[in-house]
């Protein structure tokens, strides 16, 4: 119950955020929830951890959904309290990444849907976006797609290269990166300076705990946040970089 509870408040965080009569500044996630980074002016970007793969940015009046589901086993997620959306961000198809029904409830005629050349045929409206696209939301926000693919031999297959995404943020100079579903690629090596980094870490799907420290000291992130864990061992995530200089924080809604 009290897992819920943290995210109802979140959701509730987020609809404040979203609504364009409110102040950013008066937006407050509860803290297990929350993850705030600065831009290069000082204003602040909040990212929500809803559950599991799906997350939301805010940042002044913009709100960004990525991923989101609207249940995951006996989690349900009410996206009608969250508002509408700017921009929904889907990094692929699978059951967990993308929802109809909750991208419906995000949305209205102002909102923009990006997301890879499946979710969009199923979704049936969309922009697609391959690995290296680039979108320009306004002057200050950009957000380019790039790969997210598997490698371990025999699990190739669950996300082949060039099928999905993953999504790079650059608002104003801070740079937000949301992994999707991949194990260490060399594209890592392409992303620059890294503010945030999500990193999803369940195998055989995504990253095992050495592979998460692995891609961390890669992208070399000043924040990380491990997520889309099923039953990994996250805590084993944060001792193996605790020499390391990368702030973990770890989100245990993100299961």
């Amino acid at each position: 119950m009290k897992r819920i509870a943290s995210i109802l408040a979140a959701m509730l965080a987020i609809a404040s955020c979203g609504n364009r009569s409110n102040s950013p500044k008066d937006v407050k996630f509860p803290s297990r929830c929350e993850t705030v980074c600065f831009t290069k002016h000082g204003d602040s970007i909040r990212l929500a951890c809803i559950n599991h793969g799906s997350l939301a940015i805010c940042y002044k009046d913009q709100v960004f959904h990525i991923d989101p589901v609207m249940q995951m086993g006996e989690m349900k997620i009410d996206y009608s309290e969250f508002g509408k959306a700017d921009a929904i961000f889907i990094t692929h198809e699978h059951f967990d990444h993308l929802s109809v029904e909750a991208v419906d409830s995000l949305s209205d005629e102002n909102t923009q849907i990006f997301a890879n050349e499946a979710s969009v045929e199923i979704l049936g409206r969309g922009t697609a976006m391959q690995n290296e696209d680039w979108v320009k939301i306004n002057d200050e926000i950009y957000v380019k797609a790039m790969a997210a693919y598997n490698t371990t031999p025999g699990h190739e297959q669950f996300h082949p290269k060039g099928h999905g995404n993953c999504y790079i943020f650059l608002i104003d100079n801070a740079n937000i990166y949301i992994s999707g579903d991949t194990e260490p690629i060399p594209e890592m090596t392409e992303l620059g300076e890294v503010d945030v980094a999500f990193l999803a870490a369940n195998q055989p799907y995504t990253m095992t705990v050495e592979q998460c420290i692995e891609a961390a000291k890669t992208i070399r992130p000043k924040i990380l946040i491990p997520y889309h864990l099923g039953d990994t061992d996250v805590q084993a995530i944060a001792d193996g970089l605790k020499d390391f200089p990368v702030e973990v924080r770890i989100h245990e809604e993100l299961r």
